[in-house]
């Protein structure tokens, strides 16, 4: 029997019509800016040229795109078999990407992260179950500035099978990038049928479309490899400060955005998504752990949802400057919500500090919060032939359930059971365990899994592959040889 999915929603169906109803009139009103030079031509040839400096959109024209965007998208991992189906409301998580810190475990304090840091990172991402893909969630210092994202994405393909959610840090990554995905898939048409990667395409609120990414919009849609739209509106400094209008901002640079990207090839697949955030005026902050930070989220994804596209959401993170009990509260509330609002890939598991800081024990715990929020997804369900009644009345007879059938045949299917990180032990067994708190049990974990070495090594081929591709790109950089990984 199917069980009833729960679910949260932020808006009325009438609410979400007038919600994207006022996006298609700011667009057709104010419109947006455009500084890619391929974009405006694209635009232009479909008869939207600038005036004043900025594009306006007719209804017309958002609705031909939306007619089409693929309702869905699979993403495979490295060895093609199914990882993530964004589609209706499932729900899949991912470590927040493109972290400028890293949490060293023996200070507690954050420091640059290095290669090192980015290999076991994806070693631990491997390990962890409740993550259905990966992400390039560091950006090491010890790597020169050309090469950090096409680095990141190398080491990431290395050392996971998992699906990866990355992004181009200038013009002439994409390239590089779509050919190691090529080298591991076995070309551009297989990549194609079974994508590996998201790449991430971030608006610059308000209404704006940089160069950098829409250049990232339109490589990605040519080759048929998932976009994905982070609008990012500020409550009060660069959106309007109440939250429907905040939505209805996210609306506009989004399907302004879906133009664009199905003007470079119509049908191409892509995900609305995004970084939204509250801000504190008091510290002049950007809360992601903030509870109106995360009702953006789910109006969002509601809106995006009612357009017939696959959704993401940075959700399930914290603003805590160290792995406490903010980090526990802020990331638990975000990851169980966007479970709730059918969120398709909540990205955001592990960081720390407005989005900027990653810890490998965050993620460890994380992945025991995502499990608990995708059981709670699953919802309640009558599972066996028998009765309630009859159940109960021959257990009752027996005067225990222990060791009952029932109990037996749907206890593991029944309950989340989660690691060590979760103590459920009595106070006793907690005393003789060592009296240890959940970061310090992480930390254990994330030792083992590291002593442990690579869990899902690349074959010599593929590795090869990459390896001549990235000592290509050192070299047209005029770069010193990089760390080995």
């Amino acid at each position: 029997m199917t069980a009833t999915r729960p679910r949260a929603w932020m808006f009325t169906p009438d609410e979400v019509e007038a919600i994207v109803g006022d996006a298609l009139k700011t667009l057709e009103k104010t419109g947006v800016f455009v500084e890619n030079d391929e974009a405006r031509a694209l635009l232009d040839g479909a008869g939207m040229q600038p005036r004043e400096g900025r594009i306006r959109v007719p209804e017309a024209r958002v609705r031909e795109a939306l007619g089409t965007v693929p309702p869905s998208i699979r993403l495979y991992d490295r060895d093609g078999a199914l990882a993530c189906d964004l589609a209706g409301d499932n729900v899949h998580f991912d470590p927040g990407s493109a972290a400028l810190f890293f949490l060293d475990p023996k200070t507690r304090r954050r420091r640059d992260p290095t290669t090192d840091d980015l290999v076991r990172l994806a070693w631990v991402v491997e390990s962890c179950k409740n993550y259905a893909a990966q992400s390039t969630s560091l950006v090491p210092g010890d790597i020169p500035g050309p090469m950090r994202d096409r680095f990141r994405l190398y080491v990431a393909l290395i050392h996971s099978r998992k699906p990866v959610v990355t992004g181009t840090f200038d013009k002439d990554a994409f390239a590089v990038m779509r050919s190691m995905l090529e080298a591991i898939r076995g070309g551009a048409e297989a990549l194609a049928e079974k994508p590996l990667a998201i790449f991430d395409c971030c608006p610059t609120p308000p209404l704006k479309w940089s160069d950098l990414t829409t250049q990232a919009l339109i490589d990605s849609a040519r080759a048929g490899i998932p976009a994905e739209m982070v609008s990012m509106p500020l409550a009060g400094a660069t959106s309007p400060v109440t939250l429907r209008e905040m939505v209805v901002q996210h609306c506009a640079e989004c399907l302004s955005g879906v133009v664009i990207h199905q003007l470079a090839r119509p049908g191409a697949p892509i995900v609305w998504g995004g970084s939204p955030s509250a801000f504190d005026m008091r510290h002049g902050t950007t809360p992601m752990g903030a509870i109106e930070t995360m009702m953006v989220d789910m109006g969002y994804a509601q809106v995006g949802k009612r357009l017939g596209l696959p959704t993401h959401a940075y959700m399930g993170l914290s603003d805590a400057k160290t792995v406490d009990w903010q980090a526990g509260m802020e990331s638990g509330i975000g990851s169980v919500l966007a479970a709730l609002a059918g969120v398709n890939m909540v990205s955001g598991p592990g960081m720390l500090d407005f989005e900027s800081c990653q810890s490998l024990e965050n993620i460890v715990l994380g992945n025991e919060i995502c499990g608990m929020a995708l059981r709670l997804a699953r919802g309640i369900v009558q599972r066996g032939t028998v009765p309630a009644p009859d159940l109960l009345a021959e257990v009752v007879a027996r005067e225990q359930f222990l060791g009952h059938r029932h109990t037996r045949e749907n206890y593991r299917a029944e309950l989340y059971l989660p690691g060590p990180v979760v103590d459920r032990a009595t106070y006793g067994g907690w005393e003789k365990a060592g009296a240890r708190s959940s970061f310090d049990v992480a930390v254990e974990q994330v030792a083992a899994i590291v002593a442990r070495g690579c869990p899902a090594p690349l074959d010599q081929r593929r590795r090869g592959a990459l390896d001549e591709l990235m000592d290509r790109e050192t070299r047209r950089l005029g770069l010193s040889p990089l760390p080995p990984v």
